[in-house]
Order: structure tokens, then sequence, then C-alpha cells
């Protein structure tokens, strides 16, 4: 069977079209498939999540912001409906997510001005990218993310730490019970979600050996120089200043307990001119607690900064 065929039969298994109604492509990269959805024309619009999200987090976005632009929403290898390679097949680093964006952005829509939006860890996936390719990014949204160390040393959650740094725990209940995806469901949102939403965004990790990209996400998070990913961190922190030319809108939910109010405000100190959303009655999933509120200050934002 042809990655064509095995990919039509992966989307075909996928249960809740009704929310997510677009055609699926994919593209190799390096003997995997990396699913991206391709909606609409006009200006480029790349949209980058985080862990454990997938493209299905942006639906509504996609869906709001296609009848003007051309929306490209890759699902990061080992998430969503992309391949859930073996650790041994894939390196599961930050480096690796960089170079795979790259791929996609060259074969997709090389050397065209985009806008990005980046969610959670796809902040620092999203803006490394940007970093080293600035002649052709011209707008940047910003929502409950980082594109810096942990601001005055903070320290990541307990939580995080535990599966971050305790194999023993993290392996049997990230892959084995599913924590980290199913826990987000009640700890990311401050409102609750349908019963379809939440199972649609939990779907691609349906069994131990598709989960593996939801555990190293955490295991990958820099937090001494010693660890793998931390230069490649240390250089947007360092570098991030470039981006002060650009239009830039920061988009926040204040009930996150990960990238909570202080990265908001760092976000701010770093960028004073920046507009900045801060949506009270919102969580880390902010496109699922207020969609309407943040897609309609999406839209004005590139309305008003049009690429020249």
């Amino acid at each position: 069977m042809d990655i064509k065929e095995r990919a039509k039969n992966l989307t075909m298994k996928f249960p809740y079209r009704h929310l997510y109604p677009f055609q699926s492509h994919f593209l190799p990269i390096n003997g995997h498939r990396c699913h991206y959805i391709d909606e609409g024309e006009g200006d480029p619009v790349l949209l980058v999540h985080g862990n454990p999200t997938w493209s299905f987090y942006f639906r509504r976005l996609i869906t709001d912001l296609a009848p003007r632009y051309r929306v490209i929403a890759p699902d990061h290898i080992g998430c969503g409906l992309s391949s859930k390679p073996r650790a041994d097949a894939y390196g599961f680093r930050l480096e690796d997510r960089v170079a795979d964006l790259e791929h996609l952005v060259a074969t997709v829509v090389p050397d065209t001005p985009l806008t990005l939006i980046v969610h959670d860890w796809g902040g620092m996936i999203g803006l490394a990218f940007a970093l080293q390719h600035l002649p052709n990014i011209r707008r940047i949204v910003v929502t409950n993310t980082s594109g810096f160390l942990p601001p005055a040393g903070k320290p990541i959650p307990l939580r995080l730490r535990l599966i971050r740094n305790f194999r023993r725990f993290a392996e049997p209940a990230v892959l084995g019970l599913n924590l980290f995806a199913r826990a987000a469901l009640v700890m990311c949102p401050h409102r609750r979600l349908t019963s379809d939403v939440r199972r649609a965004l939990v779907a691609p990790y349906n069994r131990p050996r598709n989960r593996l990209a939801t555990l190293r996400f955490v295991q990958d998070i820099p937090l001494s120089k010693k660890d793998p990913s931390y230069d490649l961190v240390r250089f947007v922190d360092d570098n991030l200043h470039r981006l002060r030319n650009l239009p830039l809108l920061i988009c926040w939910g204040r009930h996150d307990f990960v990238f909570d109010i202080d990265y908001f405000r760092e976000w701010q100190r770093r960028f004073p001119e920046a507009e900045a959303h801060l949506y009270e009655q919102a969580g880390h999933y902010l496109l699922e607690d207020e969609p309407d509120a943040v897609s309609r200050t999406i839209r004005d934002f590139l309305h008003r900064n049009p690429i020249g």
C-alpha cells in the first residue's frame, strides 16, 4: 500500500469529520507522513499547534480565516493524523520539529510571505523557524505560548516536572493511561468542552504507541544548559527582539496553569508596542474557550496589518 492509500485509510477512520470538515493532505518527511490542512486562497497563514493538541484545535480559526486567506495547519510528526513513529525512528526534539516545519513550508509555500499563528510548544517551534527565515515572515500571532526561557527562573509546574523527570511514572501514566492528553481536557479549557470535542482532541492518541509524542514533548522541555534543546531555546530567547519590526498580536487566556500571567507580562515587556488582549474567561485552550472573540481579534489584526 503506497503512502497516499495509507493516508486515505487513516483519515477515513477519524470519526469527527462533522467538526473537522477539511480535506487532508500528506507530505512525506524522512519516511514519515506529515498531515496538514490547506484551506482557502490568499496570503498564507501558518498555524502551529502545541502538545497534546493537533490541527483540530484550530478548526474554528481555519473556517473563519479561509474565506480571505490560505490557511495551512500541520500536525507535528507523532501528533494528530500524522505518522506515529517509534522512538528509534524519529528524534522528537525541538530541532526536529523546526526542520519538519521548514520542509513543509519549502514544499507547500516556498519563498512566500507568511503569517504565523502559534500556540503552546508550537510557539517555540514557530518562532525558531521565524528567526531562521525572517525575510519571509510578515505578521505573528502568539497565544498562550513562550519564545523564551521561563521568566525570572520560574519553575515549570509540578505535574510537568513529574512527567519530564521521572520515567517510571511518566511512561505508564502518559503512554499507558494517556493521562497527559486526558488531563488537558479538564485542566486546559476554562469552560467545559462538549463530549465530541473532548473525544476528537484525544482521538489520535488512542493507544500507547500513538502517545509517544505527547511524552517526548514534555521530556524535551529544556531547563538547563545540559538539556539537548537548550541551545535552540536560548537562541530564540536571545534573538526574539529581531521580531520587533513585525506586527505582533498577543492573545491570552488568563487561566493557564503553565503559560500563566507571568508569561503574558513577559511578552508585553519584550514587545511593548504589540497589540495585547487578555481573555478573562479563558484558559490554556484559548480557542476552545473564546473561539468567536479570538477569531474576530485575529481577523481584525490581519486586516489592519496587510502584507504589502
